[in-house]
C-alpha cells in the first residue's frame, strides 16, 4: 500500500496536472484501475491513516483526531487501537508478514499486527507520528526493499507511508532547480520538486518488485492520506511577514472541501484487474475490505466500505449511491466521544456535495455545491436548491448522526 502524504488530487500527470511531473505514478495509473473521484472520510493524517488500516470512519475506530486533548498522556489513545482489527494482524492470520514504513502514529507497530517496522514509537524517544520510520524515501528505500527480499515465498504486506511531499518541503537540488527555472511562485516550486521526489521513490519501489519478480503476483494500491493545495502569497511584503512560508491554503488539510478530501485511489494487480479509468465514487474505507477479499478473507460486521474487486469486475458499476466523511477538531477534546470534537460531516451524491457543520460551530452555515460544474467549491447553492440540501441531510444522518453536542 502505497500512500502519499499531504498531496492534492490533482497534483499528478496521470490526473491532467500540466506542470508536476509524476512519470512514475502515471505509468502505475497505466497498469491499474485508477478512481479518479476517490476520497477519504476526513482530511487530517492520523485518523485517515487509521482509517486505512481498520477500514473504518473516525466515529468508529475514535481517533479521530492527531493528538489527544492538550497535557494527556497521548499512550492513552492506543486502546482505540487495541478495539479494533488492523489489516496486518487480520492478514498475519493466515501467513502474511507485514512492514510498516513512514508515518505511523499508533504506537510500536506490532499493535496493529504488523511483525516489523522502522517505527518504535517511544514517545520518551520522540515517537509522535513515525520517528525513524520518517526516513523512509527521504534516507532511501533499504528497509523497505531489505523486508522484501527477506520474506522469501512468504506472502506480505507493506505499509508504505513516506514522509512526502509533506513539509520540510527540502527536495533534493536537482528537482527545485527544475521547477525554479519555470514561472512558478517560490512555494509552488518546492512543493512541486517534493511531488517529483515522491514519485521516484514510488518507481523505485515499482522496479524493485520488477526484479525480484513480484509484480504478476503483488497487488498495488496508491491514496493520499489527506490533500494540500500550496498556499502563496500574494505579496512579496506577506511573504517576508510569514512565519511559516510552506503552509496549506484554506479548502485543503484539515477542511471539508475536496482539496482535503478527494484523492485518486489505485490498484494495480496484473491478470486480476484490467487497467481502466472510473468516475465511480468511492473512499478509503473501501481499501481494507477490498483486500481481504483478494486473499479470501470476509471484511468484519463493523466495516462499511464495498468490494471494489465486484465493482471492478463490473467496469465501475455499484450499487452505492453516496459517500459520507467527518471533519474534527486537530486536538481531540474526548478521546472517549467523538462527536465531542466534530466540526463536519459531509456527503456526495452524483454531481452535489453538502457539508454539514456540527451544532458546536454556531456561526457555520450548510453549503451545498454542484461538485461537477464547480470542482473547487466557489459557489454555495443551497439557498437555491434547499430540497436538495435536506434530502442529503437525511441521508447524512442515516449514516451517522452525532447528537446535539
Amino acid at each position: 500500500m502505497i500512500i502519499s502524504d499531504d498531496q492534492a488530487w490533482n497534483d499528478y500527470g496521470f490526473m491532467g496536472h500540466d506542470v508536476v511531473e509524476t512519470p512514475s505514478l502515471d505509468k502505475l495509473a497505466s497498469e491499474s484501475a485508477v478512481f479518479k473521484r476517490g476520497y477519504v472520510p476526513v482530511s487530517l493524517c492520523r485518523p485517515s491513516l487509521m482509517t486505512m488500516i481498520t477500514g473504518l470512519y473516525p466515529h468508529q475506530h475514535k481517533i479521530t483526531g492527531n493528538d489527544p486533548p492538550k497535557g494527556m498522556d497521548r499512550q492513552k489513545l492506543l486502546k482505540h487501537v487495541k478495539n479494533v482489527d488492523c489489516l496486518p494482524e487480520l492478514l498475519g492470520k493466515i501467513g502474511y508478514q507485514s512492514f510498516q514504513s513512514g508515518k505511523w502514529w499508533e504506537g510500536n507497530p506490532s499493535l496493529a499486527g504488523f511483525t516489523a517496522g522502522m517505527t518504535h514509537g517511544d514517545p520518551k524517544r520522540g515517537g509522535r507520528h513515525g520517528d525513524l520510520g520518517l526516513k523512509i524515501g527521504r534516507e532511501g528505500m533499504t528497509p523497505v526493499f531489505d523486508f522484501i527480499d527477506g520474506c522469501g515465498d512468504k506472502p506480505f504486506f507493506l505499509w508504505y507511508a513516506p514522509f512526502l511531499p509533506h513539509t520540510p518541503h527540502n527536495p533534493p537540488q536537482r528537482l527545485l532547480d527544475k521547477y525554479r527555472s519555470s514561472d512558478l511562485p517560490i512555494e509552488l516550486s518546492y512543493y512541486y520538486a517534493m511531488c517529483e521526489w515522491f514519485d521516484e521513490t514510488c518507481g523505485q519501489l515499482m522496479s524493485h518488485l520488477d526484479e525480484k519478480g513480484l509484480t504478476e503476483n503483488t497487488i498495488v494500491v496508491y491514496v493520499t492520506d489527506n490533500g494540500w493545495i500550496q498556499y502563496v502569497p500574494e505579496t512579496d511584503q506577506e511573504r517576508q511577514k510569514m512565519k511559516r512560508r510552506f503552509r496549506y491554503a484554506p479548502k485543503s488539510k484539515r477542511s471539508p472541501y475536496d482539496g482535503g478530501i478527494r484523492t485518486p485511489i489505485m490498484f494495480r494487480w496484473p491478470g486480476k484487474i484490467k487497467p481502466a479509468e472510473y468516475d465511480t465514487l468511492v473512499s478509503s474505507i473501501d481499501i481494507a475490505p477490498t483486500l481481504l477479499a483478494a486473499v479470501g478473507l470476509k471484511p468484519s460486521r463493523e466495516m462499511q466500505g464495498i468490494n471494489l474487486l465486484e465493482v471492478m469486475r463490473q467496469d465501475g458499476k455499484t450499487d452505492r449511491d453516496a459517500l459520507f466523511g467527518d471533519i474534527y477538531e486537530h486536538d481531540m477534546i474526548d478521546i472517549d466521544d467523538p462527536a465531542s470534537s466534530l466540526k463536519y460531516r459531509w456527503c456526495v451524491q452524483g454531481d452535489w456535495k453538502a457539508i454539514f457543520p456540527s451544532s458546536r460551530l454556531k456561526e457555520e452555515k450548510v453549503e451545498l455545491y454542484n461538485i461537477t460544474a464547480d470542482p473547487f467549491e466557489q459557489q454555495n447553492l443551497v439557498s437555491e436548491n434547499p430540497e436538495k440540501a435536506r434530502q442529503l441531510l437525511k441521508l447524512t444522518d442515516q449514516w451517522w448522526d452525532p447528537g446535539a453536542h
